[in-house]
């Protein structure tokens, strides 16, 4: 009888695995992609960082088509 009890645990066990596994690749993929948004979000605070820069510098008025 001593038997049952592995069993018992990897018939309990063994699903839980499985569904722990799937969701671990999807949180993977999910953090790959804000990784991307954030980069994205850091190059474009780069470049309002550079263009206030550069208003601060000469802060005579531009047009808007001369600012981006």
């Amino acid at each position: 009888m001593e038997w049952v009890v592995p069993i018992a645990v990897a018939i309990i066990t063994g699903p839980v695995v499985v569904i722990l596994q799937k969701l671990r690749k999807e949180n993977t993929s999910q953090h790959a992609e804000s990784r991307g948004l954030l980069e994205h979000l850091v190059i474009k605070i780069d470049n309002m960082d550079d263009k206030l820069d550069a208003h601060i510098a000469d802060p005579t008025p531009h047009k808007a088509k001369d600012i981006a």
